[in-house]
């Protein structure tokens, strides 16, 4: 790449636009940075240096606007630690005064009112304001992981929440996160458990005990997903795939010998029991209750 150019991208962050490369170079040496690389297109009239990330995107609009320009939805969500559904499309609030366009990759939008906050020098929808605006567009289940990873992330408090909640009042899906919120918990540790929980909920079974931690007889702690201390009774998302190693097939057969010989029923359970077998799963779960029970 040529020094100057390069001393250019340097200065700015990574971010140059067409005019300031024409600077230093011609149009066909700017042609030719593109073709061979590692500068690339990012918006019309915006080249960046090397691979593109969400953040050098930023600071691309950035440079083409005139300002920090904020986010919202997801990428303010990612921004704050509580990004469940990894969207690859940057959400952005138009700048005042200003007419930025959506694109491939960015959808803009105007939130007049919305509570700003400072993520890392970017301005964002605030963390309560934004999980909720991020649960009302997804389905129950999705809703729930967003809510209880918010909380998890330590980013916004359930009263947060519930003011987020009333200030949206009146749009679309709010009535339906308002009825999740009561349900949202900070030890789900992924969204696959907090689908799994709802799905437990909506099936009537007694609330279980989250991430509840269990002695064994050689002074051992383990630890799983979901349980009914009483009944001695353990729900386990997934458990550890072939994939994972030697080392934690180890592990997870010595978790379940400890916890089979303390008397307790784990029950595993994987995405499809989650999504496509829901009452299947909540009726097994609730046999081996009944079971306990007697």
């Amino acid at each position: 790449m040529d020094h100057r150019l390069r001393q250019l991208l340097e200065r700015q962050g990574g971010v140059v636009t067409s005019a300031q490369a024409l600077t230093v170079l011609t149009r066909r040496g700017l042609a030719a940075e593109l073709k061979q690389g590692p500068l690339q297109k990012i918006w019309y009239g915006i080249y960046g240096d090397g691979e593109v990330s969400a953040e050098v995107s930023l600071r691309g609009l950035d440079l083409a606007t005139g300002t920090t320009v904020a986010v919202c939805l997801g990428t303010a969500a990612a921004a704050y630690g509580f990004d469940t559904e990894e969207s690859a499309v940057l959400h952005v609030l138009n700048p005042p005064g200003r007419q930025l366009r959506s694109a491939d990759g960015l959808v803009v939008h105007r939130r007049e009112g919305a509570p700003l906050s400072d993520v890392a020098g970017r301005p964002a929808t605030a963390a309560a304001w934004t999980a909720i605006e991020v649960a009302r567009a997804l389905r129950r289940p999705r809703a729930l992981a967003t809510l209880d990873a918010a909380l998890r992330s330590g980013a916004c408090s359930r009263r947060e929440l519930r003011r987020a909640v009333a200030r949206q009042a009146g749009r679309r899906g709010i009535v339906a996160v308002r009825d999740l919120l009561p349900h949202a918990d900070p030890l789900a540790e992924s969204a696959m458990e907090s689908e799994s929980r709802l799905m437990m909920i909506d099936g009537g079974l007694p609330l279980p005990v989250l991430q509840h931690q269990i002695v064994d007889r050689d002074h051992r702690t383990w630890r799983v997903d979901f349980a009914w201390p009483g009944h001695r009774i353990a729900v386990e998302y997934d458990g550890v795939s072939w994939h994972e190693g030697p080392e934690a097939f180890v592990y997870e057969r010595q978790r379940r010998a400890a916890l089979q010989e303390l008397g307790w029923v784990v029950i595993p359970i994987i995405a499809d029991d989650v999504r496509r077998r829901p009452w299947q799963t909540v009726r097994r779960i609730e046999t081996h209750l009944a079971r306990a029970a007697a």
